[in-house]
């Protein structure tokens, strides 16, 4: 075989390895921890919101393409101790920027800090960039400008107590913005979230799906791409990566053209909601993710609902707590959720996620699981219902080994010592920008 015409994926696995850091949101580590050894990375380390890990450009090019849960792959730059932003500025400036930042015209920094030795996030961020600026004037090289919107270079510098992390971004803008969202319901849902939620169900499209309170459609959207096993990558235009000097835009195109794994779904995803906007939503989002075929959309309340679309399923919903909405009697809506889905859903399994304890008694039903997840600065619980056929007696013991099975593939998230929680270089906080 001539090597100019092979594939990417037939050359000489001799390419360099490198650190990288994966951010996602509280409660998905281990989901995205599953996902990177799918995906072939090593030396995976779970943190508060990240997850650690090791691979070659290959696999940098493939999480982002691939992951559900990621928010952003940061590759993995220096390490280093300091007590003060000057000690940062320092060490920052021994750090190659002419190499890094070579022909680039310009850069943007991210400074998150957990310590009490730096009062201000702002500071560290300026005191990083006048680092890099004096590097480049002290050698008569032209310097990079700061830039904070599409920078050819993103910089995270991230500071826990003394341990100091420098990064670059290989994402650019969030991963959880897919891109096949054109419309916002009230509220959305993150994609990462949602797809999150999904993947703790253990659903990979086995059976029916059903949100009957779908708002702008995130739910039914990411578990139709779970369910056909589409990379969440398809819909996106560009990384951050694409920018960089060692791009290789022959690689990038091979995985991101690889549809072998995609599978067939026979069943459908069924959404509701009381509001004709929000359904309005969910059906421009369905119609640019090109999955009309497997999504199914109805203004309904939820009293309106009243046959389930298949024998068994599975329902993930996210109903409004009273924190960003306020319905007219919210404690009824979950009332009516618990009644419905027990009178019309039996045979199915339920996951409800909600910050809303009063509400959840509501449901009227005992939960068999309960997961800590986070919904942007929310604090919510997503809880699993086994919702039985004929006699609960019956079904109880069957059901039970379901729960647990499907608890047995859910590791919780990792207790993480302050002393584990320094080393976990990156945490999800917003960052602080500088011009």
């Amino acid at each position: 075989m001539n090597p100019e015409n092979e594939t990417p994926a037939a050359r000489p696995n001799n390419a360099k390895t490198f650190k990288m850091i994966a951010k996602t949101l509280s409660g998905l580590e281990n989901v995205l921890a599953q996902e990177l050894t799918e995906l072939g990375a090593d030396k995976i380390e779970t943190g508060r919101r990240m997850v650690a890990f090791e691979g070659d450009k290959s696999l940098m090019y493939k999480t982002n393409f691939n992951c559900r849960t990621a928010l952003r792959i940061l590759k993995h730059i220096d390490a280093f101790q300091a007590k003060n932003p000057d000690e940062v500025y320092k060490h920052v400036k021994q750090l190659p920027w002419e190499h890094f930042l070579k022909g680039k015209k310009t850069f943007a920094i991210d400074a998150v800090v957990f310590s009490d030795a730096f009062a201000h996030s702002k500071f560290v961020a300026y005191r990083v960039k006048d680092a890099i600026v004096d590097k480049f004037t002290e050698q008569n090289l032209q310097r990079p400008s700061v830039r904070i919107t599409n920078p050819d270079v993103r910089i995270h510098v991230h500071i826990s107590h003394t341990d100091c992390t420098v990064a670059f971004d290989s994402s650019g803008e969030s991963l959880h913005r897919r891109g096949y969202r054109v419309e916002d319901g009230t509220a959305p849902l993150s994609e990462v979230l949602a797809a999150g939620m999904v993947l703790l169900s253990g659903w990979k499209g086995e059976s029916a799906f059903v949100d009957p309170m779908a708002g702008s459609g995130t739910l039914l959207i990411e578990a139709a791409l779970i369910a056909l096993n589409i990379a969440p990558g398809v819909f996106r235009k560009n990384y951050a990566f694409e920018k960089w000097d060692d791009f290789d835009p022959e690689l990038f195109e091979y995985i991101s053209s690889d549809d072998s794994k995609e599978r067939e779904f026979n069943f459908k995803c069924y959404g509701s909601d009381v509001s004709p906007r929000a359904i309005a939503a969910a059906a421009k989002n369905v119609r640019n993710a090109g999955l009309e075929k497997y999504v199914d959309l109805k203004v309904s309340s939820l009293r309106n609902i009243k046959n389930a679309p298949d024998k068994h399923g599975i329902i993930i919903t996210n109903p409004p707590y009273g924190e960003r909405l306020n319905p007219t009697d919210l404690l009824e809506t979950y009332s009516v959720l618990g009644e419905r889905l027990k009178h019309v859903f039996p045979g199915y399994t339920a996951w409800v996620m909600s910050a809303n304890k009063d509400g959840f008694d509501k449901i009227g039903m005992k939960h068999c699981a309960k997961i800590a997840l986070m919904n942007g600065p929310i604090e919510c619980e997503f809880r699993q219902y086994e919702l039985f056929e004929g006699k609960r007696v019956v079904a109880t013991e069957e059901n039970g080994k379901k729960s647990s099975a499907i608890m047995q593939r859910i590791p919780p998230p990792p207790a993480v010592s302050m002393a584990e929680t320094s080393k976990c270089s990156i945490l999800h906080r917003p960052p602080i920008r500088i011009a």
